[in-house]
This record gives structure tokens, C-alpha cells and sequence, in this order.
């Protein structure tokens, strides 16, 4: 895998070998037993479409986000570690974890927002807006994997559909300027939906459709976390003269990664 240009290839291996033998890695490290003829068979297979850079939640099938497990495959995009900021500025804008709120995930894809969201608000319910066929049917499938059917919701429709109120929406838009998809890695170039990752000529125009769209959504006081791309905050923030502008708050790396609006109260 070195050779076809994956810098992770050794920790890729492991991984891929583990989901071969049916084995997390940490249990793989620890093992005695070598794999058996069907699963050294499959870890083949699973390394020749590493080779060609299909992302490996792709191959596993499944990726973490917020210490929860989501599936995932071809046609939805692979939830980002950065993306947990948006859950992270959640529990720091309503801190009452048991409030009754009504949410919204725009643009939903895996659904990991949206299921995120309600293990951390066990009184809340929401719905997730997705008009992708791929994605809706995983994101549908990760709200009854983490038993939240009964609370949650996934709508086949495009946003603009959405019909609020909402006491807290969040939306990872697609937010890369159209000109820079050629020059990203093979593994979301090649793999992971277009349609999640061009946000048109300047990445903004769907900043431009939600800011008309947010302020009929919101209930008084209702809280909008956007999460924004490398460098667009200063761009992105003048579009929503409707809402309040609570900050822009950074993911880990330091990245100014969300954008915190706020409705009048």
C-alpha cells in the first residue's frame, strides 16, 4: 500500500487484517492465532481496494464519530473528527442536557450529527434532512442502529424542505470551493460523494441558501451550528444579517471550524 502512495499503510493493514479475522485491532495486537485461509483471502481483497485508495471506512464499512459506531459506504461521506466540534459547541450553547429541544440536522448524509446530538439531549427529538437516495438509507439505517427511531427522524428531502421550528440546528453544508476538489486526496476525490464536498465557484453558496433559509427555522433564542471550511469565517459570517453571530469556535487543531448563530430571543 506504501508503494500506491497511502502514508498509513502499516496502521491501514492492521486494521483491515482485524476486519478480516471479525477481531477489533486491539484483540488483533494481542492474538496467537494466525488468520484463516478465507480471512487471509478477504484481507487480499480488502488491500487491493486500499490500493486504489477506497477510504477504509469504506471497506470496514463503519466509522466512529463522537465514541459512536455509524456505517457507512459508497455515496454518503465519511463523518470527520473536526465535525465533532459542532457537538462539542451543542452542549456549550444549551448545557441542560435534559431540555426538551427540537433539532435539526441539514444535510444530514451518515446521520451522525443528528444521532450524536440525541444520546447527548436523551429528551430532545429531531429530524435530519438528507435528498440524497445513498445517504437517506444510511442515515435512516444509524438512527435505528442506535435505537433513536422513536425520537428521530430522516426526511428524503432536500433542506429547503425542512419546516422548523427548531430549538438547535446543525449542518455540515459542503463548503469547497469547486476549483479545489481536483487537488484533494484520492480517497475523497475518487470515493466520496461530490455533491457533500463542492460548495460551488468561492465554497459558499450554500452558506447564501441557509442564510435565507435559518431565521424562519429557529424558534426565539434558537441556536445554528455551521461548520466552516479553512479560512471562510470571515467570509461566511456577514451572510446571516438575521442572527446573531455568538462566536466562531475552533476544532482541535485550531482551525476555526463552527460558526455559532443565534436567533432573537
Amino acid at each position: 500500500m506504501s508503494a500506491a502512495g497511502v502514508d498509513s499503510a502499516r496502521t491501514d493493514a492492521r486494521i483491515l487484517l482485524a476486519h478480516a479475522m471479525g477481531v477489533t485491532r486491539e484483540d488483533l495486537i494481542a492474538a496467537t492465532r494466525q488468520p484463516t485461509a478465507d480471512e487471509a483471502a478477504l484481507f487480499v481483497s480488502f488491500v487491493a481496494r486500499r490500493v486504489v485508495r477506497e477510504p477504509v471506512a469504506y471497506i470496514r464499512g463503519r466509522r466512529e464519530f463522537w465514541s459512536l459506531d455509524f456505517k457507512v459506504g459508497p455515496g454518503v461521506l465519511v463523518p470527520r473528527p473536526e465535525t465533532e466540534s459542532l457537538i462539542e459547541q451543542a452542549l456549550a450553547a444549551i448545557p441542560d442536557r435534559n431540555a426538551a429541544l427540537s433539532i435539526a440536522d441539514l444535510g444530514a448524509g451518515s446521520g451522525a450529527l443528528l444521532v450524536a446530538a440525541l444520546k447527548e439531549f436523551p429528551h430532545a427529538r429531531g429530524r435530519g434532512f438528507e435528498c440524497s437516495p445513498e445517504a437517506f438509507a444510511y442515515a435512516e439505517a444509524n438512527l435505528v442502529r442506535h435505537g433513536l427511531a422513536a425520537r428521530g427522524r430522516i426526511i428524503a428531502a432536500d433542506w429547503n424542505k425542512a419546516d422548523g421550528p427548531f430549538d438547535l440546528i446543525l449542518s455540515n453544508p459542503p463548503y469547497i470551493p469547486s476549483a479545489d476538489i481536483e487537488g484533494l486526496d484520492p480517497e475523497v476525490r475518487l470515493f466520496e460523494p461530490c455533491a457533500a464536498l463542492d460548495g460551488g465557484t468561492d465554497g459558499l453558496d450554500a452558506y447564501r441558501a441557509l442564510a435565507g433559509l435559518l431565521p424562519r427555522l429557529l424558534r426565539p433564542g434558537g441556536i445554528v451550528l455551521l461548520e466552516l471550511g479553512l479560512g471562510q469565517a470571515e467570509q461566511v459570517e456577514p451572510l446571516f444579517q438575521g442572527l446573531t453571530v455568538v462566536r466562531v469556535a475552533p476544532d482541535l487543531t485550531g482551525i476555526s471550524r463552527v460558526l455559532v448563530l443565534q436567533a432573537s430571543k
